[in-house]
């Protein structure tokens, strides 16, 4: 794995708030070091993963290569496991049952398009912009495609919600996220 060395900049804000929610999608495995680091420093309460686990393996198009997306999972669960509670969408690059026997007991598994309900406020969650595009919700939570801009898409950052203000903060993923994801020309972002 990884260790990215770069300096994570962390607004005041956030490290002051009450609570936290981290929203991230699409994670390439080149970043799970980053994750990790930034979840030390910001010591979420909530993690919410709208799908594509592990983005640089593509199940949907290679199904041969799931030992090595289970090798990857479980290497992901180390640096997702810190935190109170852990949402995960799966997206389609995703294998549902892979996730629930890697995941077992520490995360919980949730249909796109479900409404989850965190401190009083309801929050859309899914993996393609489509299934949170008729939700009538607080926060809209989708990863998937880098062209959609409604709501929050944890493909373009990494998006934090503090509580109780509610406020929203986007963090850059690390340079090379997207050429790991498979994003080799990406027009108009």
């Amino acid at each position: 794995m990884l260790i990215l060395k770069r300096r994570i900049r962390i607004p005041e804000d956030i490290k002051k708030a009450q609570k936290k929610i981290v929203h991230i999608s699409d994670t390439p495995e080149s970043i799970y070091g980053f994750l990790e680091k930034l979840f030390k420093e910001i010591q979420p309460n909530i993690v919410i993963h709208t799908g594509d686990l592990v983005d640089n393996i593509k199940l949907e198009r290679k199904p041969w290569l799931r030992e090595e997306y289970r090798g990857k999972l479980v290497v992901l669960k180390q640096v997702l496991s810190r935190t109170e509670r852990l949402y995960l969408i799966p997206g389609n690059e995703d294998d549902k049952e892979i996730i629930r026997e890697v995941f077992q007991n520490s995360a919980i598994i949730v249909e796109p398009g479900t409404i989850l309900e965190i401190w009083g406020k309801r929050i859309g969650v899914g993996h393609e912009p489509e299934d949170v595009t008729n939700i009538n919700a607080d926060f809209l939570l989708y990863g998937h495609d880098p062209k959609k801009t409604f709501g929050l898409n944890g493909i373009l950052s990494i998006n934090v919600i503090t509580y109780p203000d509610w406020r929203v903060f986007r963090i850059p993923y690390p340079p090379g996220t997207n050429f790991d994801r498979g994003y080799r020309m990406l027009r108009g972002l």
